[in-house]
């Protein structure tokens, strides 16, 4: 056999291997986010991972025959502008409301995709998988954790004023149990502003998301005059209810 055919053989089994193991990683990190239904999901992170991992070898392995003494290699400037384009892809996938910035996990994992690609294509396989690792890790051992800790939310309340008998209460409560919070009522009175009779109630919420998150999104119903974040133990009538 030729010489040179047999270097491009091997040469090609040992891409045909990284790209395998980019693409068995990456897999591992797109589950969990197709798991727990998030926008970026399975395909999305493995496409990413092979991409960059193609990019790297391209980089590394596809301009060998250019090579002389006037032509240097420099594969570091492929990284770097892969590194780049994950930067426009990952900010696809945030979403910012008022108050509210969700998809900032994704992004993340996006990102973690594209080094475990580029950590594949560099033939660096014993830090694709410890990265992978700690990825998973965090998301399924780490994070759950934290959750269990003690949080503020549970000594917070919202006060929420709104216009009385229009069935904005109806609307608040499934609002809130559509972004999983349970609720239960602590206080409430009738109040008259102005020719109109409005409802001022503390409400105790209770699920993942900070009940901060519930602010801008009950603002935007019809009805709500204002919602406010209290701590428990305050005067239920010393807040202002006026707009």
């Amino acid at each position: 056999m030729d010489p040179l055919v047999g270097a491009i053989t091997s040469t090609s089994l040992v891409e045909s291997q990284l790209l395998l193991v980019a693409f068995v990683l990456c897999s591992l990190i797109g589950l969990e986010r197709q798991f727990r239904q998030k926008a970026a999901g399975f395909r999305t992170h493995v496409l990413v991972g092979l991409g960059s991992c193609a990019f790297t070898l391209v980089s590394v392995y596809g301009f060998a025959a250019v090579l002389g003494d006037d032509v240097r290699l420099d594969p570091s400037r492929i990284a770097a502008q892969i590194v780049s384009g994950i930067g426009f892809l990952g900010a696809g996938v945030i979403f910012k409301g008022r108050n509210v910035v969700r998809g900032l996990t994704t992004a993340a994992t996006i990102w973690v995709a594209a080094a475990v690609g580029m950590a594949c294509g560099a033939g660096m396989l014993s830090l694709a998988v410890l990265l992978t690792a700690l990825h998973l890790l965090t998301l399924f051992v780490v994070a759950p954790l934290l959750r269990r800790l003690p949080s503020p939310d549970a000594k917070r309340l919202l006060r929420i004023t709104y216009a009385d008998g229009a069935g904005v209460l109806r609307d608040l409560l499934a609002l809130a149990t559509a972004m999983g919070f349970t609720s239960s009522i602590e206080h409430s009175r009738r109040t008259e502003r102005d020719g109109h009779r409005f409802v001022v109630m503390d409400v105790r919420f209770h699920g993942r998301p900070p009940v901060r998150d519930l602010i801008p999104q009950f603002m935007e119903l019809d009805g709500v005059d204002r919602v406010m974040l209290r701590t428990s133990g305050e005067d239920a009538d010393d807040e202002d209810v006026s707009s």
